[in-house]
């Protein structure tokens, strides 16, 4: 298994190396740039906030510093916007945000759909499936930019139940959690639905019920692990597009994640904050692919090659 991690590891971080490097120079090909406004700044200007956030230097130099600074102090550096605040001051601010109700949707997501998935398959064709499969359907037409306006009309407009925007309590965090895992949720009960009816019709589940095992033990100890396997490979991207939240439910109920400060660092051209958020997202895609991996290897150990 050790060898098996680091073998995904050497692929891994040079993999991360090249997605900074990207990043980098796919933002400084933009048209304009970070100091570009309506109302053009005079040259002198323009060469001193160069000077100040070393732009004035050659390309080659600069991928070098802000590489070495990310993979030696993980520092993203200054905002081109906000001179008194960094990078990663600002990740630092809405990340907190977008984990906590990006970590509780994908819980929710697993729970709800692993449960609805197995519950259809276990009992396909009855009156279970038919409701385990069209609410995976109905939820699954409903992405979160669909959703999101739909609970803000329903249950603070319409029913005054909840705050329709901001950042507190428990309370605060129902709809964005809602909004964001309801078509992950579908997606994990159909992928589950699916494995789960493949793995229950193996040799290996016949042997076991020929053996006499209850059927809650051929479920728990002989069908879940192997059904699971799909569906952690799709666990793998989903848990970080909701632990890095949504541009939707930020933008939908202002609770000032990560998501609102992409779009206003798009909008403002502060590029650094562009980078900065599209590297994290990256590298935490590549840290779970790894994890992904690495479960994969645990659950089957004929894949470790």
């Amino acid at each position: 298994m050790f060898g098996f991690i680091l073998r995904r590891l050497a692929v891994a971080i040079p993999t991360l190396l090249l997605l900074i490097v990207l990043s980098f120079l796919l933002m400084h090909a933009a048209p304009g740039g970070p100091f570009t406004q309506e109302r053009a700044l005079p040259p002198q200007i323009i060469a001193n906030l160069n000077a100040k956030y070393g732009l004035d230097e050659p390309l080659w130099r600069q991928i070098i510093n802000y590489v070495w600074g990310i993979v030696a102090h993980f520092d993203f550096g200054p905002s081109f916007v906000y001179p008194d605040r960094t990078v990663n001051q600002i990740i630092a601010a809405g990340f907190p945000v977008t984990l906590t109700y990006g970590g509780i949707a994908f819980v929710a997501a697993v729970l709800v759909g692993v449960s609805l998935g197995v519950s259809a398959a276990i009992r396909q064709n009855s009156w279970v499936d038919y409701l385990a499969v069209g609410t995976s359907i109905g939820a699954q037409v409903l992405p979160n930019f669909v959703m999101a306006p739909i609970l803000v009309l329903v249950f603070t407009l319409w029913l005054g139940w909840l705050p329709g925007g901001g950042w507190g309590g428990p309370i605060y965090w129902i709809m964005p959690v809602v909004a964001l895992s309801t078509s992950f949720m579908a997606s994990i009960a159909r992928i589950t639905r699916s494995s789960m009816l493949e793995v229950l019709g193996s040799n290996h589940i016949r042997t076991a019920r020929a053996k006499g095992l209850s059927e809650s033990k051929v479920i728990l100890r002989h069908a879940l692990k192997p059904a699971l396997l799909p569906v952690i490979s799709y666990l793998g991207p989903a848990f970080v597009t909701m632990i890095t939240g949504s541009v939707v439910v930020d933008m939908y109920f202002s609770t000032g994640g990560i998501g609102r400060s992409f779009v206003d660092s798009a909008l403002n051209r502060d590029y650094a904050v562009m980078m900065g958020i599209t590297i994290l997202v990256g590298a935490l895609t590549i840290l779970f692919s790894l994890v992904v991996d690495v479960l994969y290897a645990w659950i089957d150990p004929k894949i470790r090659y």
